[in-house]
Formats: C-alpha cells, sequence, structure tokens
C-alpha cells in the first residue's frame, strides 16, 4: 500500500493530511503560522507538529510515506528555497517535494497535474505547470513589482479613493460614497480623509466587499473597477501560460482566494475569462473544489505516477478541517 502525505502551510495555519492510494484519510494535523517569512523557527516547529498529529493518528512513520508533498506560503525564491530545504529535509522523509501553495491550490481545482491557477484574496498570485513540469509563478510582490492589482488590498482602496474622488468632483458619483462611509462608520468624507492625513487611519479590507455590492446595483464606477482588475488578473495567468507554451492546450486556469471564489457578482470573473480567451481558447475557468491540502496529496502522488482515479478525487473532495484546532506559534 502506497502512503501519501501533504502539507499546507500559510501565514495562519498549517494543515497536513495523510491518506492511502485510494484518497482515504487516514490521519491529519492541525498548527499554526508555517510561513517562514514570517518567523523561520516558528514556521519549521508548526509544520512539523502538524505532520507529526497525521503520523499518529494514522499509526504511521515517515518512512511509511511514499511520498510528501509540501504547498509552503512564502516558497517563492530561491532564497526561500535556502531556508525551507534544510527545514524540510529536517523532518526526515525519504521522498519530498516542496512548491509554493499557490500550486497546491491549482491542483485542488483541477483533475490534471498542470495547468493555471488566479488567487485573489488579501493579495494576489497566479503561478501555471505545463505538461512537462515546467512552473512559473508570478505575484505577491506588491505594487512597485508590477503586480498587486486585484488583490482584496487593492479592491479595498479603490473602494475609498472612489468615494474620495466622487465626493470632490474628480470622478463620477458612486454608489461607493455612502456605502463606504457607512462601513467606515464616518459621518463625512472629510471627516475619513481627516482619520487618514491625521490618525494614520488605513481603509479596512473590508471595503473589498463593497465593489461587488455596487457592481450588483448596477453602478458604473465599481463595474468598471471590476472589470479593468479582473483583465488584469488574467493578465497575469496569460503571461505564464505564453511563457509555458500553453497557448494551444487543454487545461483548467483555476480560481481562488476570496475575492474570486466567495463574491456573488461574475464581472470580474467574466473579464478573466475574456482575457484569458485571446491567449488560450482551449482553457477552461474552474474554481478551487476542494481544501488546498488535498492538492498537496495529488501533488504527490503526481510526483510518483500515481493513477488519480475519479474514486480518489472523490474521497479527497471530502476533507476538511474546520473541526481541528492546532497548536498556534
Amino acid at each position: 500500500m502506497n502512503y501519501y502525505l501533504g502539507v499546507d502551510a500559510g501565514g495562519s495555519k498549517t494543515h497536513c493530511l495523510l491518506v492511502n492510494e485510494m484518497g482515504e484519510t487516514l490521519g491529519r494535523g492541525a498548527s499554526g503560522n508555517g510561513n517562514h517569512q514570517t518567523n523561520p523557527r516558528h514556521a519549521g516547529h508548526n509544520i512539523a507538529s502538524a505532520c507529526n498529529q497525521a503520523l499518529r493518528e494514522a499509526g504511521l512513520s515517515v518512512h511509511d510515506i511514499t511520498h510528501a508533498y509540501f504547498g509552503l506560503a512564502g516558497a517563492d525564491r530561491e532564497a526561500d528555497y535556502r531556508i525551507l530545504r534544510p527545514m524540510i529535509a529536517e523532518l526526515n522523509y525519504p521522498n519530498y517535494s516542496i512548491a509554493c501553495d499557490t500550486m497546491i491550490a491549482m491542483r485542488a481545482g483541477t483533475d490534471r497535474p498542470y495547468g493555471a491557477v488566479i488567487i485573489s484574496g488579501t493579495g494576489f498570485n497566479a503561478a501555471a505547470r505545463n505538461r512537462a513540469g515546467e512552473e512559473l509563478q508570478y505575484g505577491g510582490f506588491g505594487f512597485l513589482f508590477g503586480d498587486g492589482q486585484g488583490s482584496g488590498r487593492d479592491l479595498a482602496n479603490f473602494a475609498f479613493r472612489s468615494a474620495v474622488r466622487a465626493w470632490d468632483r474628480r470622478g463620477k458619483p458612486t454608489l461607493l460614497t455612502n456605502l463606504v462611509l457607512k462601513e467606515t462608520g464616518f459621518v463625512s468624507v472629510p471627516q475619513m480623509l481627516d482619520a487618514v492625513l491625521d490618525e494614520g487611519y488605513t481603509p479596512p479590507l473590508e471595503l473589498a466587499r463593497l465593489m461587488f455590492e455596487a457592481a450588483e446595483q448596477g453602478d458604473e464606477v465599481a463595474t468598471s473597477i471590476l472589470v479593468e482588475q479582473g483583465v488584469e488578473l488574467g493578465n497575469a495567468a496569460a503571461a505564464l501560460i505564453i511563457r509555458l507554451g500553453m497557448e494551444q492546450e487543454e487545461f483548467n486556469v483555476v480560481l481562488g482566494g476570496s475575492i474570486l471564489s466567495k463574491v456573488r457578482t461574475d464581472v470580474m470573473r467574466d473579464a478573466i475569462k475574456r482575457r484569458l480567451r485571446l491567449t488560450a481558447p482551449k482553457a477552461t475557468i474552474t474554481r478551487i473544489t476542494m481544501d488546498p491540502v488535498a492538492g498537496a496529496v495529488l501533488s504527490a502522488m503526481d510526483q510518483v505516477g500515481q493513477e488519480i482515479s475519479p474514486q480518489v478525487m472523490q474521497n479527497l473532495s471530502h476533507v476538511y478541517f474546520s473541526d481541528l484546532k492546532g497548536e498556534v506559534q
């Protein structure tokens, strides 16, 4: 029997899933922050803790694991891997792989080992893998490096500035003015501006949601911004697709993160689809359909050529971690 272990380590939590070759859960583990960029020592401790919990529950040791796959937040550059390689090597898994957590999110939304992914939550990332296993990722570094558009932080800022521009007549009237004031609790735009200028007030991330509320009500300003940001997100994935020579391939482009997976209006998603259709007409837009840690397990199976049957996908689709509380560091 083959056994596979997958890890999804992010800035707020670390999840570990251990399954057999049928994708049946044998062990789970949960812990705190697994991002080495925040604190390498705590990240290493939390990753090890989550893995050990899963191993104990399954009654297995590291030497029983056919392959372990670690999807790690912050695994962006060679400088990161110089920290992560020895950290993961200390866990003593005979066979393992390390990748950015964006890649396991992609695998959690497709039945293929290749494709593309766009993640828009608080921040933004895009990544792609071609049939040959070559990978590229883009984003997460901020405005100065050419990205950041389409993220929750960016949309919150757009909602705020649109309210200000409408008030001082530099921009068109918009429902965002009243929506932003109601959400922030200010009685007027001048009071809101004073709080920013005099007290260091920062527009809250919750303002991103208002962009979609306004667009649903037909607001021209909100709709145009969402379209523009959707095109930029699609452009990021398209750039990776071109660099990997995937333009004529059939594959899934997986959408994930709170901005793309939870909003009700399709304005931004439709803009992404239109942009991608220009570059990869055979690509299909999908959403993440299972827990990202299941994507790590599927990636572990891919590494050894394990066949991914419909039954495996069905079993992994039922993985949940909401009931499992782990140590937080």
